[in-house]
């Protein structure tokens, strides 16, 4: 099997290096390569539409609030597509497109099955984005599996964790986050509870750690504290917590935030943010060198008690901190070493309900509304609205930056953004 393995992770390079056009940038996760939703060097577009700047467009079958994933040429997207069959099973998907012309590479239907459970109307059954680092792609299809697929779309393992038992049938969301060998795979829900850090060449367990925590949509953060430590930042209606990220043991954990927590975190400078915003709201900074209950402590340097993130992740830019109110379009942008507002719960034409999360590149931050209307503003202390762009389908996934362009994927299209 190791062998098997090896001789495929040697092809996949093989084809990565003589079938792409090496870029500059790479968006292998769906917050980016700091998990923050910045694209450090890309400055793509900030005006376009569903036929402006469009460098391609492709048809995606079936549903999906996954965002694209972007290594070299090649962008991957998941879905879960009807088979035929009214109310039949469904086909779960990974697709492959090259990126210079939107050409289908190659696509796997890594399982077909009737989902255990019904979901939310607003949310399908392929919420979680994929990810990768350029020698194999991942795909986390909650009950129905997680998938490792070379670059070329060569299955290398699968994992089943059984069913998760979801709250109220919102369906599931939480995406895996890799970091070095290890996949990290959050099991949140309303039975037993879990992280796992998986061997990403062969899907077996590192270490698994129980969490005493309901059903969460939150993925998990990789991020360093003061010291170097790495650790794991989860959010958790129970607590916000930080996890060693060799071992699983849990190091800090700071209690406040609020019921069916979705917002992930964001991190820098050892600083860690965590907050959430259903039935309450709460946003914190936690000093990530902290142990144990940080609860009162002056390991949190600020918090805030409204106007925080429901299931939009906040932004993390420059040294602010964006965030919608809930689900509304209602932004707040604050200081994030001190908490100072520059701007807050501001009313923005065109935005009125969010599911993606505002992600910056080119010193500008883009706000997705669900009926497809992305706005632009500058990246500033100030509310500088620079364009209102619209596609006329509806937008939930979080874009994706990466060089001079931005990839959309909306109810029914994977866009390429790219200035003409």
């Amino acid at each position: 099997m190791r062998a098997r393995i090896l001789t495929i992770a040697i092809s996949g390079l093989v084809y990565c290096c003589t079938n792409t056009t090496v870029m500059a940038e790479n968006w292998g996760h769906w917050r980016g390569a700091n998990g923050n939703g910045v694209a450090v060097a890309a400055k793509p577009p900030t005006k376009f539409g569903a036929t402006e700047n469009v460098k391609w467009k492709v048809e995606i079958p079936g549903r999906s609030s996954g965002s694209p994933v972007i290594w070299n040429n090649q962008v991957f997207v998941v879905t879960a597509a009807p088979t035929g069959a009214t109310r039949g099973p469904l086909a779960f998907k990974v697709l492959c497109f090259d990126r210079s012309t939107g050409k289908e590479l190659w696509s796997k239907t890594a399982v077909e099955t009737s989902p255990h459970a019904l979901t939310q109307e607003t949310n399908g059954y392929a919420s979680a984005s994929p990810c990768t680092d350029g020698e194999f792609v991942y795909a986390h299809f909650g009950s129905q599996g997680l998938y490792c697929y070379t670059m070329r779309g060569e299955p290398v393992w699968n994992r089943d964790f059984g069913d998760m038992a979801i709250r109220n049938n919102f369906g599931e969301g939480s995406s895996p986050t890799l970091t070095g060998d290890m996949l990290i795979v959050p099991w949140d829900h309303e039975s037993s509870s879990k992280l796992f850090a998986l061997d990403k060449r062969t899907g077996k367990n590192i270490w698994e750690v129980s969490r005493d925590e309901p059903t969460c949509w939150a993925t998990p953060l990789i991020a360093k504290d003061a010291t170097g430590r790495a650790q794991i930042v989860m959010n958790g209606q129970t607590a916000a917590r930080g996890y060693d990220l060799k071992t699983g043991k849990e190091l800090w954990h700071c209690s406040g935030q609020t019921e069916r927590p979705c917002a992930s975190a964001v991190s820098q400078d050892g600083i860690a943010f965590v907050g959430s915003g259903f039935r309450g709201a709460f946003m914190g900074a936690f000093d990530m060198t902290g142990e144990g209950n940080l609860a009162g402590t002056k390991k949190v340097l600020w918090s805030m008690k409204q106007d925080t993130p429901d299931v939009a992740s906040p932004l993390l830019s420059n040294g602010r901190l964006y965030y919608y109110k809930g689900k509304t379009g209602q932004l707040t942008c604050v200081d994030a070493k001190t908490g100072k507002v520059h701007y807050a719960a501001s009313r923005i034409e065109g935005m009125r309900s969010t599911y993606a999360s505002p992600v910056a590149a080119g010193g500008y931050v883009f706000l997705t509304d669900r009926d497809g209307t992305i706005v632009v503003i500058e990246d500033s202390d100030q509310l500088n609205i620079v364009a209102t762009n619209r596609f006329g389908e509806g937008i939930d996934a979080t874009p994706a930056i990466v060089d001079g362009e931005m990839f959309i994927r909306s109810e029914g299209h994977l866009f390429c953004i790219a200035q003409k």
